[in-house]
């Protein structure tokens, strides 16, 4: 029996106005194969927490076909844009995310992107008190 083959090619990038350091983000391997059908795990680690604010940890993934633009599958870690098939699930908390690809669909051939954002260093503004960290 034939069985199609396909790749997914992964990276990942980081997006931070942090000045004091650099914000980074990991990943295992480049090219990922898997057999239509099949299961894939796409990791992204950040040197930091993202920022979370109410429960909800501030991590997309993205998937961009060739000429196309990146279309957002996932927000706030886990959230599935409205109209993206359910066997694209997002995962993970802090700093450790996953997306999974349950029975990849030759489609889904692509780039995958994951973008994080961190807590920099926000002040909040009192009028009778001025600025406070």
């Amino acid at each position: 029996e034939f069985t199609n083959t396909l790749q997914l090619l992964y990276v990942f990038v980081s997006v931070s106005s942090e000045s004091r350091g650099q914000i980074t983000v990991t990943q295992p391997g480049a090219v990922m194969s898997s057999a239509v059908g099949g299961s894939v795990n796409i990791k992204c680690t950040t040197s930091q927490d993202v920022y979370v604010w109410n429960n909800n940890h501030f991590l997309a993934w993205y998937q961009k076909k060739d000429g196309g633009v990146p279309k957002l599958l996932i927000h706030s870690a886990s959230s599935r844009v409205s109209g993206i098939p359910a066997r694209f699930t997002g995962s993970g908390s802090n700093s450790d995310f996953t997306l999974t690809i349950n029975g990849v669909q030759a489609e889904d051939a692509a780039v995958y992107y994951c973008q994080s954002e961190h807590f920099i260093n926000i002040m909040t503004f009192d009028s009778r008190s001025g600025t406070k960290p």
